[in-house]
């Protein structure tokens, strides 16, 4: 694809919400130039959340980029800042958009690998290999998210079930991410949407702030029959990690993934979901685990359960 002409080569965009991001925009803004080689980039749009530091002045000083910077005004949360940068595209003129978190970078072709992957049809969404900056396996493959699943990562946790056939959410067995396949959901860091899924399928449900919103919109797609493709031979290397070591956002992970099935499932399934979930995170929080007894928290106070969903706007 790399040694084609523009008229087969797919015409893409790429959206990178930023939030505070000065440290890793710059980094991800230059491999750019090389991770997508072989497309037509359209625009990058750098959708900024009210950030306090120079992510802007970062992305505008840019170069060898066609650089659209668009500010929400607030921190408006993820699916909020990807509505807006998309609303400053062409959707008609485009093939693809990459969603895509500031702390990723693109090795060099990844982006063309990732779009040829779209090609066929029915495929609405793909997603790269992401790795640690060491190099190592990131897993970020998902399965639908089910109650049975649920109680199974409460009894042995998520990463030895997602080892264990199909038993957890989590897809953690190595040997799983060697092979091109469709998955339920993935991690949203990196997410390459065809414009004609994202026509069909609307914008990002901003009402998850933050976690979840990609896991929503994979969701639907699939539910208007629109497939998530795993693509291995595409990598991105995304730093991520703070949703691991912050209680703050570690209770927001595991309060909207609970809303989000309850508003898929209904009352009776998502009571058990609930229940599976506080048994998981009640078992780590007694281990000692910050985290989960934040999680724990969330789950069982309404008060501070609504302030996780709706937080107050950036000062």
């Amino acid at each position: 694809m790399s040694n084609g002409t523009d008229e087969n080569r797919l015409r893409t965009a790429v959206v990178i919400v930023t939030y505070n991001s000065a440290d890793v925009l710059g980094d991800c803004l230059r491999s750019l130039t090389e991770g997508a080689r072989g497309v037509v980039l359209a625009d990058v749009v750098v959708a900024d959340n009210a950030s306090r530091d120079d992510s802007v002045g970062v992305a505008e000083r840019a170069e060898a980029l066609p650089i659209t910077v668009v500010q929400t005004g607030r921190n408006a949360g993820y699916a909020a800042a990807i509505n807006a940068g998309v609303a400053a595209l062409d959707l008609d003129a485009l093939d693809a958009v990459l969603v895509l978190n500031p702390d990723c970078r693109l090795r060099p072709g990844s982006l063309a690998v990732l779009a040829e992957a779209l090609r066929p049809p029915g495929r609405g969404i793909a997603v790269p290999r992401l790795v640690n900056p060491d190099g190592t396996l990131q897993p970020s493959l998902r399965r639908q998210p089910t109650v049975r699943r649920a109680l199974v990562e409460a009894v042995i946790g998520g990463t030895l079930a997602g080892r264990i056939g199909t038993l957890g959410e989590l897809v953690t067995d190595p040997v799983r991410y060697e092979a091109a396949c469709t998955a339920a959901w993935a991690t949203g860091a990196a997410m390459l949407i065809s414009a004609a899924a994202w026509r069909e399928i609307g914008p990002w449900d901003e009402s998850f702030f933050l976690y979840s919103e990609e896991t929503e919109y994979a969701l639907r797609a699939a539910d208007r029959g629109w497939s998530l493709w795993y693509e291995p031979s595409a990598v991105f290397e995304h730093i991520g990690g703070d949703s691991a070591v912050n209680p703050t956002l570690a209770a927001l992970i595991v309060v909207n993934k609970v809303r989000l099935f309850r508003r898929r499932r209904g009352r009776i399934a998502a009571a058990a979901y609930f229940l599976a979930v506080a048994l998981g995170e009640g078992v780590r929080a007694l281990s000692g685990r910050p985290t989960s007894r934040a999680a724990v928290a969330a789950l069982l106070r309404p008060s501070r359960r609504l302030r996780l969903i709706a937080p107050p706007p950036a000062s």
